[in-house]
C-alpha cells in the first residue's frame, strides 16, 4: 500500500507540476504575444510616420524646384537688364562726347570743381556771365 501512496503521490505531484509548468508556459505565451502586439503596434506608426515624411519630402523636392527654375528666370533677367543698362550708359556717354554744347559745360563744370574763377570759365568755354555765375552757383551748393 505505500507503493500504491507512492505512487499516487508521483503522480499528484508530477500532475501538480506539470500544472505549473503549463500556466507558466501559457504566462510565457501571453507576454510574448503582448510584445508582439505592442511591435506591430510600433511598426504601424513608423510605417505611417514613413509615409508621412515621404509625401513631405515629395512636396519640399517639387518646391526646391520650383524655386530653382524661379530663380534661374529671375537670373536671366537679372542678366538682361544689366545689358540694358550697360547699353544705355554707353548711349548717355557717347551723347554726352557727341554734343558739343555738352563738351563745353563738362569742360567749364571741370575747371570750376579745379577752382577757376568766373572770367576765366567765360573765357575758356565761351560762356556768357549768366551761365557761368550759374555753374559757380550750383557748384558752392553742392559743396
Amino acid at each position: 500500500m505505500s507503493e500504491v501512496v507512492n505512487a499516487q503521490t508521483v503522480l499528484l505531484v508530477i500532475s501538480i507540476t506539470s500544472s505549473i509548468l503549463a500556466l507558466v508556459c501559457l504566462r510565457f505565451v501571453f507576454v510574448l504575444g503582448k510584445k508582439l502586439q505592442d511591435a506591430q503596434g510600433q511598426t504601424a506608426q513608423l510605417s505611417s510616420s514613413l509615409q508621412g515624411s515621404e509625401q513631405q519630402i515629395a512636396i519640399l523636392r517639387s518646391e526646391v524646384a520650383e524655386l530653382r527654375a524661379s530663380i534661374m528666370s529671375i537670373g536671366k533677367r537679372v542678366v538682361a537688364t544689366e545689358q540694358e543698362l550697360n547699353d544705355v550708359a554707353n548711349q548717355q556717354a557717347a551723347q554726352k562726347y557727341d554734343d558739343p554744347d555738352a563738351k563745353m559745360y563738362s569742360r567749364a563744370v571741370k575747371m570750376v570743381e579745379l577752382g577757376a574763377d568766373i572770367e576765366e570759365v567765360m573765357r575758356e568755354c565761351e560762356l556768357p556771365r549768366a551761365e557761368a555765375e550759374l555753374l559757380m552757383s550750383l557748384h558752392n551748393k553742392s559743396k
